[in-house]
């Protein structure tokens, strides 16, 4: 892999016009691409064949309801008056009339319908359901705007009104305040670590064009398939992420060969040959554990794990062959201005010292040496340290829920609209459960079915049935006691289930936004020992062919399984508990989205392991030269763990810049990403890990007679080496023989 991957970097440097003129084009087309093929993305979350999926689709189909998007507008009568008073019916009436004529909407209900409960029993609140003739996510932002701007008006009269509902949920969009300074971090990050503001905008700059092209192809895709609206901006979030950090570390290994003496095109075809290696290493890793989501037979979960997974090719396939094209272009320029010399290319010239190649600043390398030396000394109080802290965070994520129903952020109109809402119909009227019935003898087995789900604990009211025309179908709505992301109302869903399962006559079915919520979880809750077996599986093999070794990979996923329970325990501190809530901008404490644990897992145990190839490959490399065990794992802590360290920071900002401002789905998940990064890379990979190797010494290392047979994957680029142990292929026999030319 080391030489094809040799051959790679040279001939990227060799041809580097044209692989940026390619790289350019692609990023051309994947725009024109997105502004002329891209459609409407999903803000439902929901799984073909279960129970509330079914019942949803019946009820689009019996009562010709069309599926459009609605929205709630509700009324609050001035203090002291009822909505029922003549004066307040007028201008009731032509609001409605008002609403029912805005772009896109088919129908506006009759808040006063004396035959539906919408309005409260004091007279005082009720509200209109608006129905628009679009579904989720085709709603256009310009009739979003004319009814906000419609219920904006109609505030600022007599009566207090506000809105709420899909129909006014903007879908979320990447590239706000908090993401552009999680990008300026990451851009601060690079000019510190590099010394050189030209190479980190260029790092920066080419990790764009792979995110970019990456996120346009999500839009075009949505012209094709029903995605999810978070889909781009997850993929975004990670392709960014780990596409500084790959070409952080191909950079950095050109500017350590440079700094040895080798001329640029072989410093580049070097470093993709070594650090390439670790990077597709990597990749590969991270692209298994994303792909891998579409084993576990959810369809939104496989988009959006394909997606981020094809998202993470282009940065690796950017990382290959844009970073060494462009560095060709640079040239010497790529070092800080006091490690130049004259004529660039020159090979043999000086560049620095070999030691400053190998381990950056003298600081830098008196710290990492003294903190590796300090950890190998006290390998076993590090390493109890370490497990005990971590323990300590996970506890609370024994007390973890989940759930699919998003609340919206305080201050906004659509908070405003349920708090009205619950004030005067009860929580539960923001997350109303539907009973459909089907068959024959359906209105009478709806009619029997309600007095009996009126006794159920947590339901406040139970609406009379509504049969369809044929009379073959009906359906009654259940109001519960408690909001829609409750435990109390997610029993229910269970009760309703198991009363009208005894209930004969028709066929039954249970279904709303909360109903949705505990089906989806469910079916993650199933498919997450699968996914992980799986996932944690197939990387091990892959680590057993990295490393040549049992042990060290063994340690690398137990090392994940102590970040995967810290995080999870921060984030639910923070998100459930409430606790430094303020920190993060979050408005309201409760169970974090289903989604967060599976995709945690997913991106989390990818990004680990690429520190574990990172750090522990230079290990091995120095154990492959001949050094003592303890003496590999010193040697390759101080030449990987400073630009693993830029790497870890940089993905901790990029992460983190998306958590103020993010949306519900992806605050929680940015937020645990970016607390599993800073613990699995300064505590697992940093303390943890060389502590328990320099425990096992000579073990670490060891690979049973019968698994010998297994091919070896060159990471550390072996097949590079010269003869006197050197990389760089400055030697032109060890080109000729890896088929490159002079």
């Amino acid at each position: 892999m080391a030489r094809l991957l040799y051959r790679l970097g040279a001939g990227a440097h060799r041809h580097r016009l044209l692989v940026v003129l390619v790289w350019l084009v692609a990023l051309a087309g994947a725009g024109v691409g997105a502004a002329t093929l891209s459609g409407p993305t999903s803000d439902s979350f929901s799984i073909p064949g279960q129970e509330s999926t079914i019942a949803q689709d019946k009820l689009q189909e019996e009562f010709d309801s069309g599926g459009g998007v609605t929205a709630k507008v509700v009324l609050r009568a001035p203090d002291g008056q009822q909505l029922t008073s003549p004066a307040n019916v007028a201008e009731i009436k032509s609001l409605v009339s008002e609403l029912s004529e805005q772009p896109g909407v088919t129908t506006a209900s009759d808040p006063l319908n004396p035959n539906s409960p919408t309005i409260s029993p004091d007279r005082t609140t009720a509200y209109s359901t608006v129905t628009y003739d679009a579904t989720a996510g085709e709603v256009t932002s310009e009739q979003r705007e004319a009814l906000l701007d419609t219920v904006e008006q109609a505030d600022e009269g007599a009566f207090t009104v506000e809105v709420s509902g899909q129909a006014v949920m903007a879908t979320p969009s990447v590239g706000g305040p908090a993401e552009a300074i999680g990008v300026i971090v990451a851009l601060v990050i690079l000019a510190l670590t590099y010394g050189s503001l030209v190479t980190a905008g260029m790092n920066l700059i080419t990790a764009g064009v792979g995110v970019g092209i990456g996120a346009l192809g999500i839009s075009i895709a949505t012209g094709f398939m029903e995605l999810q609206s978070t889909t781009s901006i997850l993929a975004t979030m990670l392709g960014l992420a780990v596409g500084i950090d790959y070409a952080l570390f191909i950079i950095n290994r050109h500017r350590q060969e440079l700094r040895q003496g080798t001329d640029i095109r072989t410093s580049i075809a070097t470093a993709v040959g070594t650090a390439g290696s670790a990077v597709l290493t990597a990749g590969i890793t991270v692209f298994i554990a994303l792909a891998g989501l579409s084993v576990v037979g959810i369809p939104f979960l496989t988009q959006m794990g394909l997606a981020a997974a094809a998202t993470i090719v282009v940065a690796v396939l950017v990382a290959l062959t844009l970073v060494p094209a462009v560095l060709g272009y640079l040239g010497h320029h790529v070092l800080p201005r006091k490690q130049r010399t004259a004529p660039a290319g020159e090979a043999g010239s000086e560049h620095g010292s070999t030691a400053d190649a190998e381990n950056g600043s003298a600081n830098d390398r008196s710290f990492h040496q003294k903190w590796i030396s300090a950890i190998t000394r006290g390998r076993v109080p590090a390493l109890l340290i370490s497990l005990v802290a971590l323990g300590v965070v996970a506890i609370p994520a024994a007390s973890m829920q989940t759930t699919l129903v998003q609340t919206p952020s305080e201050g906004t109109t659509q908070a405003r609209a349920q708090q009205m809402l619950a004030d005067s119909f009860g929580p539960g009227v923001n997350g109303p459960l539907v009973a459909f019935f089907e068959g024959g003898d359906a209105p009478r087995t709806a009619q029997q079915a309600s007095g009996a789900i009126a006794g159920l604990d947590d339901v406040a009211t139970v609406t009379p049935p509504v049969p369809n025309a044929s009379g073959d179908a009906a359906m009654l709505t259940v109001i519960p006691e408690s909001g829609p992301s409750s435990q109390e109302t997610e029993q229910l869903v269970g009760d309703l289930r198991d009363r009208l399962d005894g209930i004969g006559g028709a066929d039954s079915y249970v279904t709303g936004t909360t109903a949705v919520s505990v089906d989806v979880a469910q079916a993650l809750d199933q498919a997450l020992p699968i996914y992980l077996v799986l996932v944690v599986g197939l990387a091990l093999i892959l680590l057993v062919l990295v490393f040549r070794s049992i042990l060290v990979p063994l340690v690398g996923v137990l090392g994940f399984l102590l970040t995967l329970g810290a995080a999870l325990g921060a984030t639910v501190a923070v998100f459930q508990w409430g606790w430094l809530s303020n920190v993060i901008n979050l408005d309201d404490t409760g169970p974090l989205i289903s989604l967060t644990p599976i995709l945690m897992i997913g991106i989390l145990f990818g990004l680990a392991m690429d520190y574990q190839i990172f750090l522990v490959s230079r290990m091995h490399e120095a154990y492959h030269k001949g050094h003592a065990p303890r003496d590999a794992i010193v040697n390759g802590f101080r030449q990987a763990a400073p630009v693993v360290v830029a790497a870890a920071l940089i993905m901790f900002s990029v992460f983190a810049g998306f958590v103020p401002a993010g949306n519900a789905t992806i605050k929680s998940i940015a937020f645990a990403l970016a607390i599993g990064i800073l613990v699995d890379a300064f505590v697992v990979r940093m303390v943890l890990m060389p502590a328990a190797l320099a425990l096992l010494g000579r073990a670490a290392w060891w690979l049973p007679g019968w698994l010998r047979w297994l091919p070896a994957l060159d990471v550390e680029g072996a097949a590079l080496t010269d003869v006197d142990g050197s990389h760089g292929e400055t030697g032109s026999g060890e080109r000729q023989r890896a088929g490159i030319g002079s």
